[in-house]
Parts: structure tokens; sequence; C-alpha cells
């Protein structure tokens, strides 16, 4: 092999992307870039199932516990700092990991982002103005009209992104998922995508079973000591907003559990929905390792 190759295992929430790409990483000897919106803050821990110490089993990763909820974060910047982080792991050897389940952070590395258009201040503000009155839910459908392929990857509770979509449409007339797929840039790196996948009611029960897991180590704790920041973008997701909901009084503890999971599992099919529009991914059962290196290691010698 010639040319440096960035190996990109994608999936849905609880299938076993960490553990796959810890077990790779040890194999080849290389560091993974976790393509995670929310793992890369300190403060979130349980509620986005950050990978622990014992589970990272000594690989370096990047973007876990980088910095502060109170730093910001986006696709944009996350596409920047990975570009250098390969840049300079690539010196010390040929293959490089990323593994994640968010969509827009990966693609943005590996296809790039176009340069979005400015949003005139009153746009802006009378799509705020909507979202007072109208409640994120209905703008959340009316996104899902305009720009199906985002909508399909945001929580319909995150009002930032769903009022982001929309002015970008609004203002363009160019829908947000066109312009985040760029011009397919060239990096100076092969991709090689690895999917997981499970049978349906199989992935289910582990999501449910991780949620249980979740909530023994303390989720709702978690979550009250997070209410000041509440506001941020990477708390606008499953997870937090349910517990939320629960901590204002709006719904009981049973109830804030229910949600969890269901909104858990309606995640995972907006991730499968997101990564089976990519042809060049190859799909797995997490288990099938010795498949999925066989045909890391055909490809890697070719």
């Amino acid at each position: 092999m010639t040319k440096n190759t960035l190996v990109v295992i994608v999936g849905p929430t609880a299938v076993g992307k960490t553990a796959l790409s810890v077990q790779l990483a040890q194999e080849l000897g290389c560091a993974v870039l976790n393509a995670d919106s929310r793992q890369v803050f300190k403060e979130l821990n349980i509620g986005t199932a950050k990978p622990t110490e014992a589970e990272m089993q000594g690989v370096r990763h990047y973007f876990v516990n980088d910095r502060s909820i109170t730093e910001d974060f986006s696709a944009g910047i996350f596409e920047r700092e990975a570009l250098a982080v390969l840049q300079r792991e690539f010196t010390q050897q040929p293959v490089c990991i990323m593994s994640g389940g968010s969509g827009l952070y990966i693609d943005a590395v590996c296809y790039g982002l176009d340069a979005f258009p400015k949003v005139d201040k009153a746009l802006r503000e009378q799509l705020t103005q909507r979202l007072e009155q109208e409640g994120a839910r209905a703008l959340y459908k009316e996104l899902q009209q305009v720009d199906p392929d985002y909508a399909a990857m945001v929580e319909p509770t995150n009002s930032q992104r769903i009022v982001r979509g929309l002015e970008v449409f609004l203002a363009s007339g160019q829908t947000y998922s066109s312009l985040r797929k760029g011009s397919s840039r060239q990096r100076d790196f092969e991709l090689y995508f690895i999917g997981l996948e499970l049978p349906r009611d199989e992935l289910y029960e582990r999501i449910n079973q991780r949620m249980d897991a979740m909530i023994a180590a303390g989720l709702f704790d978690e979550v009250r000591a997070l209410l000041s920041y509440r506001e941020k973008n990477a708390l606008q997701t499953v997870g937090y907003q349910e517990v939320f909901l629960y901590l204002d009084g709006q719904i009981d503890k049973a109830e804030a559990i229910r949600l969890l999971k269901r909104n858990s599992r309606r995640y995972a099919k907006r991730q499968l929905t997101w990564f089976k529009r990519n042809e060049q991914i190859k799909w797995y059962h997490p288990q099938d390792f010795e498949s999925i290196w066989a045909d890391l290691q055909a490809y890697l010698q070719t």
C-alpha cells in the first residue's frame, strides 16, 4: 500500500462501533478519531455513551473529552481539526480510523463542506419568533418537506439545527444537505468504509439495555447537573431532553424512561437512513470480525 487510508466505521447507536474500532486499531497500530458531536465534551459522559478508558484499551482517541461544553463545536470545526490530526498521524503510519454515528461530521471529513450562505438577521429573527409561537415540531415538519435528507439526522426537538436548516433554505433556495455535501473535494488519502448493522429487534434490545445501564449509572443526576447548560446545542438531543422534561415536572420518571428508549430507537433508525445513502459503505454484522479484517487487509494490500 502506498497511499494513506482513512478507515471509516459507521452505524447506528449501540451497534458496537467502539469495540470494532479499538480492535482494528490494535491490529493496525493506529489512532482513532471519534466522530461524535457530543462525546467531545468533558461534561457529557453517561448520556452520550462516551467510551471509557477501559473500553479504549490504551488506543489513542481524538475528540473524546477534548473540550468544555461552553466551547463551540460544529461539523466545520471538526472537519478542520480532524484533517490536521490526520496530517500528523499519517506521518507515523499509513492508516487511521474514524468511527462514529454523527453522519454530518463524518461527511465533513470525507467529502468537505461548502461555504454556507449568509443569513439575513431579520430572517433568523422571524424563524426564532415562529419557533416560540409554533414550537420546534411544527418547524421540524416544514424542514422535513424542504430538506428531508437533513431532517433525517436532526432531532425533532433540536431547535437550533431545525432553524439552521430552514434559514439556509429560505435564504438561498438550496438545501442544507446539498451544501454540506460540498463539492466532494479530493482528499490526499483514501477512504475505506465499514458499516455495522444488526437485525432490528436485536439492535432495539441492545439500545434498551444500554439505556437501562445509563440510568443505573446515574443519567438523571448527570442531566440535573447540566441544567444551567440546557440551551447548548449538544443538549438538544436524545438522552438529555427527555430528562429535562422530567426535571421540569412535565412527565414522571417512568414516562421519561419510556421516551429515552423510544427516541433512542428512532435516532438509530435516522442514522441508518443517513448512512444507507452512501454506496461506498460495505455492511457487516458487528461480530463478523474475520470478514471485516480479511476484506480490509485485502484492500490495504492492493
